[in-house]
């Protein structure tokens, strides 16, 4: 970090997208920017959660936006949203091929994979890639039956190891997800760093969500994206589940998209309500107005990323109760840090009693908040990035 460096970002996911990849990438290109780098940005025109292209002009001071993707329509069928945003934005990148030569430093942000893997095609030697690893889409792939998925994993290995093995350097958002990476791809050659996602959430005191919330009721919250790595349909059915046995508590669903659409239309339950994603200003009231928030994963999939608001919830100081893999890293960081609660087994009354216990635990808002200090710092990211 000694001189000044030109620095790529290729990620479809960009400002102004309030959350998820797209908040990430940002507040990432922000930081570099404000420590003197000269940062551009491949990407799309924001469509995350919603997954509709909503055609911008708006800017980062001191940061170079080229985006694309305008006329690209996405389907609802998971496996062929994904596959439009693979090659739509693969195309993107051969068309600004020539962007590619005239950085330092790339930072490649995975998930999507193949348009870097085309870009490969297009580097100088000197080039020094550094691969942003935020989900291992096989670990995803592999949980699917069928001769079309066995296909379809079998070319994302390929893709996803061609990638991260033609990195200098790869930074994991967690090791969980670095060890099943080594043991797919090898990376013998490549230098591996682990870094926890970084907390970006405001301390800002907003007083907007007061006709919402009941104080005198619990209030147990899920917020963010609802794709299949949040196991939506069982996440809803735990909330219908409980919401029959833990009096004076009600259940809040807050997001955007298709899976949301559909589970709000076919609820029926008057003490599961369904919000839009609050504004950015808002997310520390919802966070400190929440009893509790409930962080899921799907299943046998703890290895394939880490939920990126955890670094959030953590320093907000709200209760914070996970459903995650046995022996997962989120397990083995809550257990050794004495903090949230964790529940590794998606069965409604386990789940159930646990919440319920965990609702009439006292909370160590403080310890949470070191720990996220500690181990979830954007300047940690930049070091090893740029290291």
């Amino acid at each position: 970090m000694s001189h000044k460096k030109n620095i790529l970002i290729i990620s479809p996911f960009f400002f102004p997208e309030p959350i998820s990849t797209g908040k990430f990438n940002t507040d990432l290109a922000i930081k570099l920017a404000q420590l003197g780098h000269n940062v551009s940005v491949l990407c799309f025109h924001p469509f995350y959660p919603d997954w509709k292209i909503e055609s911008t002009k708006k800017e980062l001071e001191k940061i170079k936006i080229i985006r694309g993707g305008r006329l690209v329509y996405f389907s609802n069928i998971n496996i062929l949203r994904r596959l439009i945003l693979e090659i739509s934005f693969a195309f993107f990148i051969l068309r600004n091929f020539f962007k590619l030569r005239q950085n330092e430093i790339v930072i490649p942000v995975f998930p999507p994979s193949f348009g870097f893997f085309l870009g490969l095609l297009f580097f100088k030697k000197d080039t020094r890639k550094v691969g942003m690893v935020h989900d291992l889409q096989e670990i995803y792939s592999t949980e699917k039956q069928g001769y079309l998925y066995k296909v379809v994993s079998k070319i994302i290995h390929y893709i996803e190891k061609k990638c991260l093995n033609n990195c200098n350097k790869l930074v994991f958002l967690s090791s969980e997800m670095m060890n099943e990476a080594k043991k797919l791809y090898g990376l013998a050659n490549v230098t591996l760093e682990i870094q926890y996602p970084f907390y970006n959430i405001v301390d800002k005191k907003t007083n907007e969500l007061d006709l919402i919330f009941d104080n005198k009721k619990n209030n147990i919250v899920y917020s963010g994206a609802l794709g299949e790595k949040q196991n939506p349909e069982k996440l809803y059915n735990f909330f219908n589940y409980a919401s029959h046995r833990i009096e004076n508590s009600v259940f809040y669903i807050f997001s955007k998209g298709s899976i949301y659409d559909k589970l709000k239309k076919n609820n029926s339950n008057p003490n599961i309500k369904f919000y839009n994603l609050v504004k950015k200003d808002c997310v520390f009231e919802l966070y400190t107005k929440s009893d509790v928030q409930v962080l899921p994963q799907k299943e046998n999939t703890s290895k394939g990323s880490l939920p990126s608001k955890l670094p959030n919830l953590l320093f907000s100081g709200c209760k914070v109760f996970t459903i995650t893999d046995n022996g997962s890293e989120i397990d083995k960081l809550f257990t050794s840090r004495d903090i949230g609660e964790v529940a590794t087994k998606w069965d409604n009354s386990i789940l159930t009693k646990k919440l319920a216990f965990y609702l009439s635990e006292e909370l160590n808002s403080n310890s949470q908040k070191l720990v996220a200090k500690e181990l979830f710092s954007i300047d940690l990211m930049i070091l090893k990035i740029l290291n």
